[in-house]
């Protein structure tokens, strides 16, 4: 499946993406506010293209202009269309390189992804959640039309420690008033 936004262009992500997946994923304001380490190395994003971004429904975001990987976009979740066919709900998450944040890349990127999510999959409510301190995250997916719901405090393995995680929610019904509110 790929996706096409005005700028970007959302597609399943290829073995030869790991050097660009390593230019955002090392730089320490991407990965430890989301509580995932550091790349450390191109084959460590390899292996994450291989493992995590190989799952249905994660893309690559490639900027048209350059043709580079700035980012991912997906479900985190269940899968609906594979594992999972009668489960109603999934989780969305995203990383983007901090050389492209501020441009409103990650909005356009999500809003194509619940597009995606709800009239492909046909997902009724789609989550997204932060930890503390990851407030960009949260100002974007207000932005998409997600609400807070609550909070809880989770151990997070990958780094060790307890961080208290946000968790925000966008039904079908909520999503179709705002896209056809837009048009």
């Amino acid at each position: 499946m790929i996706l096409e936004t005005p700028r970007l262009l959302l597609r399943p992500f290829r073995d030869g993406d790991a050097p660009d997946v390593y230019a955002y994923a090392r730089d320490p304001r991407v990965g430890p506010i989301a509580l995932w380490p550091s790349h450390a190395t191109v084959a460590e994003s390899l292996a994450v293209i291989r493992t995590v971004f190989a799952s249905p429904g994660v893309f690559a975001m490639v900027e048209k202009t350059t043709g580079r990987v700035v980012g991912s976009v997906g479900f985190v979740g269940n899968h609906p269309a594979g594992e999972y066919p009668d489960c109603p709900d999934d989780e969305i998450g995203y990383a983007l390189s901090p050389a492209y944040w501020g441009r409103g890349l990650t909005g356009e990127a999500v809003s194509a992804v619940l597009r995606y999510g709800f009239t492909v999959l046909c997902l009724q409510r789609i989550w997204c959640g932060h930890y503390a301190g990851n407030w960009r995250f949260r100002r974007c997916m207000e932005k998409c039309g997600f609400r807070y719901q609550f909070a809880r405090t989770d151990w997070v393995a990958t780094m060790g420690e307890y961080r208290q995680s946000y968790f925000y929610l966008l039904t079908k019904e909520a999503w179709r008033e705002g896209v056809s509110g837009t048009l």
